[in-house]
């Protein structure tokens, strides 16, 4: 069975032209949405999924309907190749993926090796960035809860027993774990 799955990224934007090309195919059932593809909710896209079974082909006018990145085509599509559903792509790039012939599931085996390039290339970027960065003396991860000063505000109070660390906590407004840990970091 071939089911159809246009999309569109504003409510103003039409879907006839998509509609027309997924008839034209003889589609059985045109599942549609109308939100941007960065949207997780797709409603339209989630009720073709759940309404193929193996053997049926999902065919979508563009590529770009189905993903915005190629790491999510890929995934989506790995998605589609586990559970035997195949893919046919209409017009534009990717439309010689049609992973139902031999020569679609070429090219979708090219476009997953560039994703996974795509994918160690941005994660070496960002190491690259952190080491650069910490380098410089830069803070990673969440901004501390206290100042130097308040912990050193706090470490005097308890050294002369003026407070517990409990007290000294809730002076501070934080947990006791928090300063206990901001005291062990500024040792």
């Amino acid at each position: 069975m071939m089911i159809g799955y246009a999309r569109v990224s504003t409510q103003e934007q039409n879907l006839d032209l998509q509609k027309d090309a997924l008839k034209e195919v003889v589609c059985e059932f045109v599942f549609v949405d109308k939100v941007s593809g960065a949207s997780i909710k797709r409603p339209g896209l989630g009720r073709a999924l759940r309404s193929a079974n193996a053997g049926d082909v999902l065919v979508v006018w563009k590529l770009d309907r189905l993903g915005r990145s190629l790491f999510d085509l890929v995934n989506f599509i790995e998605d589609l190749r586990a559970r035997d559903i195949g893919l046919k792509v209409l017009t534009g790039q990717g439309s010689m993926m049609d992973r139902t012939r031999p020569e679609g599931r070429l090219i979708f085996g090219l476009f997953a090796a560039l994703a996974e390039y795509e994918r160690e290339l941005i994660s070496e970027r960002t190491k690259a960035g952190i080491r650069a960065a910490r380098r410089r003396g830069v803070h990673m991860g969440r901004p501390a809860k206290l100042t130097t000063h308040q912990v050193e505000h706090a470490r005097e109070l308890i050294a002369s027993e003026q407070e517990t660390r409990a007290g000294a906590a809730a002076l501070l407004n934080v947990d006791v774990k928090t300063l206990r840990r901001a005291l062990k970091q500024n040792a």
